[in-house]
């Protein structure tokens, strides 16, 4: 039996030479044991696909709800600065009366975090792609708990400024690199429903993030710190914990049988890795998954290919308009739902804006379990999530007359937003995964998410109470910023549909320079791992299953 050293270049390296599979019609359920302890699995293998549900539904009780903490708490501390800006306003507590900030300086600090994250998010995946991807996603966690505390200590605008700038840096990575570890464990096809699941942390988060401010608001004053201060402590404290105890639970990326896990010398002070499968459960998904196995090492010619693919291009363009109206209703929700009615309350503010995440949160749920079942029609559940939201803004825009159906279209725009930005993370997962496998997925995620928040750029800083103009009071408050919105958002729908067309005409066949492990060249027909999760991926599987029918 032919066999080659283990290729993988990450932060927990493998020593033991690995047998190829064997080629041809296999069968039966049994692994076979070498003399030297190895496990040979027959190549086209293929188990019963209840079995295959099983061992990803023991990998969703692995991953899925570490990740949901960690970006829970992740979007809350970079999130809590919108909420700061209303805390306590009434007693002139807030964020922006206690500092002496201008609508200029709240926009700037709110814009610097994606500045820096855009610049240091495809940097960051690219790491996290070569080390260990468990200790770097710990690293960011720990990271953003030490910055989201250091907010407690914030005395002027510029330290305001200064941490968003380093809350980016050190974020930088996190959603890529969530999106990239989860095909180191699931096909691209079932990715969706598992980012969605996640995704839906940040908008209870944002709920949370309300609702819990009310009773920071309670503690303004206690021990000398107001109620924001309360509030960053609180979620930073919790972030350092969380990063730490990672490392303890996230497993590294999946060995091949017959490898064993060595630690790299740069990672012998880390706890060892957890292994996420054993026995046939880790079989199972070797047959079902074989291409995350048997990776190759990328260089910089593999990155540049992935530059250059055009199908790249209108993801960012989706992306940038969808985060950017997310991250605008995120920062900027309180503040509107505050100009429909002047006499609300802080606390009533806070109460009315968790409902918009609520109704995100549902979307999230309903939607993307069906679009990884139907996944080759990612941009028409992309499309309707859009035209849900220029529906809300619309009826924010014009509803003068009933302040409660403008607060309406704020649910709208809640539940438009929830599936989008998924679905498209999802799409790039599929695309660049066939086109350039691992290098593609790293990138591709990395800048689509990186270029994407452009859009939160501006929204963050050229719309709302960042645009003086678009800010005075009267009926018409924030139409502009609203505007700018609908407009960004069809050009996001326009992309989708382009994209769509391109892919139907030049389609999306695996690069034609795939890097093999001696470094030579060879075409993408020679070189396409077909495992099991690929050939069920030629058709898609609908409701089958889902409705009480067996679907193979």
């Amino acid at each position: 039996m032919a066999q080659k050293p283990s290729d993988t270049p990450f932060g927990e390296n493998v020593t033991h030479v690995v047998p190829y599979p064997t080629e041809g019609e296999g069968g039966g359920h049994d692994a076979h044991q070498l003399e030297n302890g190895q496990v040979s699995t027959p190549d086209q293998f293929q188990y019963d696909i209840d079995k295959v549900e099983r061992v990803y539904r023991k990998l969703d009780l692995r991953i899925i709800p570490a990740f949901w903490i960690l970006y829970f708490l992740c979007s809350a501390i970079r999130s809590n600065i919108g909420i700061a800006q209303t805390m306590n306003r009434d007693v002139h507590h807030d964020l922006v009366t206690v500092l002496g900030m201008t609508a200029r300086d709240t926009s700037t600090a709110l814009a610097l975090f994606y500045v820096s994250y855009v610049i240091f998010d495809l940097p960051s995946n690219l790491v996290m792609s070569r080390l260990s991807p468990r200790a770097w996603m710990a690293r960011i966690v720990f990271a953003v708990g030490v910055i989201g505390t250091c907010f407690t200590a914030v005395k002027a605008p510029w330290s305001v400024k200064f941490l968003r700038f380093l809350l980016g840096v050190v974020t930088a990575g996190m959603w890529p690199g969530m999106s990239y570890y989860l095909t180191l464990f699931y096909p691209p096809s079932r990715t969706g429903k598992r980012i969605g699941m996640y995704y839906t942390a940040a908008q209870l988060s944002a709920a949370v993030v309300g609702l819990v401010s009310a009773g920071f608001q309670k503690m303004d004053g206690l021990r000398g710190l107001t109620g924001f201060q309360w509030m960053f402590l609180v979620y930073g404290l919790l972030g350092v914990a969380l990063g730490i105890s990672l490392l303890f639970w996230l497993p590294d990326r999946p060995l091949a049988p017959g490898e064993q896990r060595v630690r790299h010398k740069w990672l012998r002070w880390l706890p060892a890795s957890p292994e996420a499968l054993t026995g046939e459960d880790a079989l199972i998904h070797y047959q079902d998954l074989k291409r995350v196995y048997h990776s190759r090492p990328w260089n910089m010619k593999d990155l540049w290919y992935v530059l250059i693919d055009w199908r790249l291009w209108p993801l960012v363009l989706m992306y940038f308009g969808v985060v950017g109206v997310g991250i605008g209703t995120q920062l900027y929700g309180s503040v509107i739902i505050a100009s429909i009615n002047s006499s609300f309350s802080g606390i009533t503010v806070s109460l009315l804006f968790a409902p918009i995440w609520l109704m995100d949160f549902l979307a999230i749920v309903l939607v993307t379990p069906i679009s990884d079942r139907f996944h080759k029609y990612r941009a028409v559940f992309f499309s309707m999530g859009a035209l849900i939201q220029i529906a809300g803004l619309l009826t924010v825009t014009f509803a003068l007359s009933n302040p409660w159906a403008r607060y309406g279209g704020m649910l709208m725009i809640g539940f438009g937003l929830g599936p989008t930005v998924p679905v498209c993370m999802a799409w790039t997962n599929e695309i660049f995964q066939k086109r350039h496998r691992e290098v593609g997925v790293a990138a591709a995620s990395a800048l689509v998410s990186g270029l994407g928040n452009l859009g939160s750029i501006t929204t963050t800083y050229a719309l709302y109470t960042g645009w003086p103009e678009d800010a005075a009071k009267g009926p018409h408050q924030y139409r502009k910023s609203n505007y700018t919105m609908i407009g960004i958002l069809a050009m996001s729908i326009a992309s989708s549909v382009v994209m769509t067309v391109l892919i139907s005409i030049f389609g999306n066949e695996p690069s034609q320079r795939i890097v093999t492990s001696s470094g030579s060249s060879a075409t993408a027909a020679g070189e396409e791992i077909q495992d099991g999760a690929a050939l069920r991926e030629k058709q898609q599987r609908g409701f089958g299953g889902m409705l009480g029918r067996k679907k193979n």
